[in-house]
């Protein structure tokens, strides 16, 4: 059942992980738009993207405490796999402070009632999802240690006395 939850887990996080990453590579390039391009790309370019990547985010945040409560007697694979699970949980904590605010007053934007702060705004969204990649990354590399050491460790008990 744990090698499920986990392989669940990692699974469902390469999702909002590549999703994110794809934020971050476009960051450069979308800071050089101007509002009116920069609006039109949040308004259609990103629609749609919250229901596809919520559930696969929702899953791997709910992996990862299970298996932190399963590993719990173990400090080895504990470890990892709680910083995962605090990750996730940063993660979600990050959308609702940083870009759900932006989302919600994006929507009702047109290219003539844009304001005059608009790269605010760009400059919120953009820091939340980089620091939601950074919680991803290091979430992903925290769950894929603590498999390798709750692996290494069966491996380890599997083997004959002696080889």
């Amino acid at each position: 059942m744990v090698d499920a939850i986990r392989w669940l887990g990692l699974v469902c996080l390469a999702v909002p992980l590549a999703a994110l990453g794809g934020h971050v590579g476009e960051l450069p390039n979308k800071l050089a738009l101007d509002g009116t391009l920069w609006l039109a790309v949040q308004q259609h370019l990103y629609r749609g993207w919250g229901p596809v990547t919520a559930p696969f985010e929702i899953v791997a945040f709910a992996s990862a405490w299970a298996l932190a409560w399963l590993a719990r007697r173990r400090r080895a694979v504990f470890r990892p796999t709680l910083i995962a699970a605090c990750c996730l949980t940063a993660i979600l904590a990050v959308f609702f402070v940083f870009n759900a605010p932006v989302n919600a007053a994006v929507a009702g934007w047109t290219a003539t009632t844009l304001p005059v702060d608009w790269t605010a705004y760009r400059w919120r969204w953009e820091l939340g999802h980089l620091l939601s990649f950074l919680g991803a990354l290091t979430a992903m590399v925290a769950l894929l240690r603590g498999a390798f050491v709750d692996w290494r460790g069966a491996r380890a008990v599997s083997r004959p006395v002696g080889h």
